[in-house]
């Protein structure tokens, strides 16, 4: 069973590779590849929060670490929404998609490089043992409900 570390690193490394097949895409290919982009990072996201971010609040330090990175994924959703009401063809698509690239690539090495690190040193191994299936299992849960949370947030 995979630790939650090694959970979400997989994501990120799936995540990055998704972002450079953007790049690179044709406009014809881009549409599938951001779907799959859009939904897997929205639900890693729910599911990390819900479960790493959720250990890590309880630890004193860990309470900013957790709040900046929830914040940073309030951020980057909301400039997926943006990217997703856009067309797909546009060149201010293309600039849009480049700066949540930019931004997301920041955060995922922030995560991997100084938070894993810090919680690594603080939260004990049988302490968080489990949270990579609970991880795993969020996300599946959560890619399940992008659709009405989405409409929901459309709503408020």
């Amino acid at each position: 069973m995979r630790n939650i570390y090694d959970a979400i690193e997989n994501d990120h490394d799936n995540h990055r590779e998704l972002l450079n097949k953007i790049k690179q895409s044709s406009a014809q290919d881009r549409g599938r590849l951001w779907r799959v982009f859009y939904e897997d990072v929205k639900s890693h996201a729910a599911a990390e929060e819900e479960t790493f971010y959720s250990k890590l609040i309880s630890k004193t330090w860990g309470q900013d670490a957790a709040r900046h990175s929830v914040h940073e994924h309030q951020q980057l959703d909301d400039m997926m929404e943006e990217i997703n009401a856009m067309t797909l063809t546009s060149d201010l698509w293309m600039k849009k998609f480049d700066q949540l690239a930019h931004d997301y690539e920041h955060h995922m090495d922030e995560e991997e490089n100084e938070v894993f690190e810090r919680a690594k040193e603080t939260i004990d191994q049988e302490e968080i043992e489990g949270f990579g299936a609970k991880f795993e299992a969020r996300k599946k849960k959560e890619r399940e409900l992008i659709n009405d949370k989405r409409e929901d947030s459309l709503e408020d």
